[in-house]
């Protein structure tokens, strides 16, 4: 069945999370959320117990795309999202269907992905769903629908397409992924299905 309009919007709701500028801050998160009442003060000691805590919770999350991430996956530099530096030997999990969904750059990005598959799995999705849902490189966001509410991982994927249009190879995709290069992909000409040949 076809992935409706509801679902869409809530995975990119999750997704946005992780876009720059995508969701701004709740009043809550901004203001503060009035837990401790009217003059009241945190004494120095619960102050460095709440620190301590704090602390030790981002250090878990930092370790958590390290050990979240699928049998083989790697991590490089600190922050870079988990990868694969080369293809298995057996073949690789099949993508979903782009016939799922109903918008052309939806579409034209799981058409691509299967296609150019060996190349995803060789990338980071910034999206860093490594740590949340335990992917172990881009081509893991096109085995389910979570791409199709990711900005994200679809600038990414129309990003290596055209790097592998130009000759470029999967190590030489990636650097151009950690260094943010995706983040200038010109998504609208995939705004038709399928999109027009990509020049060289």
């Amino acid at each position: 069945p076809e992935v409706g309009n509801a679902e869409l919007a809530v995975l990119r709701r999750v997704c946005a999370v992780e876009i720059p500028g995508a969701s701004p801050q709740s009043e809550e998160t901004s203001q503060g959320s009035g837990a401790h009442p009217e003059g009241a003060r945190m004494k120095p000691v619960e102050r460095v117990l709440s620190t301590g805590i704090l602390l030790s919770f981002a250090l878990c999350v930092a370790w958590l795309p390290q050990s979240g991430a699928s049998s083989g996956a790697q991590t490089g530099a600190v922050g870079v999202p988990a990868y694969h530096m080369q293809v298995p030997d057996g073949p690789l999990p099949a993508t979903v269907s782009p016939k799922q969904f109903s918008e052309p750059k939806i579409q034209n990005a799981y058409a691509i992905a299967a296609r150019i598959k060996k190349t995803l799995y060789q990338q980071p999705c910034y999206c860093h769903c490594d740590r949340s849902l335990g992917h172990g490189s881009l081509l893991d966001c096109y085995v389910s629908i979570h791409a199709a509410g990711c900005e994200i991982c679809m600038r990414e994927t129309f990003y290596a397409y055209e790097q592998l249009k130009k000759d470029k190879t999967a190590a030489e995709i990636r650097d151009g992924i950690v260094r943010g290069a995706w983040q200038q992909t010109d998504v609208s000409k995939y705004q038709k299905y399928p999109p027009a040949p990509t020049r060289k």
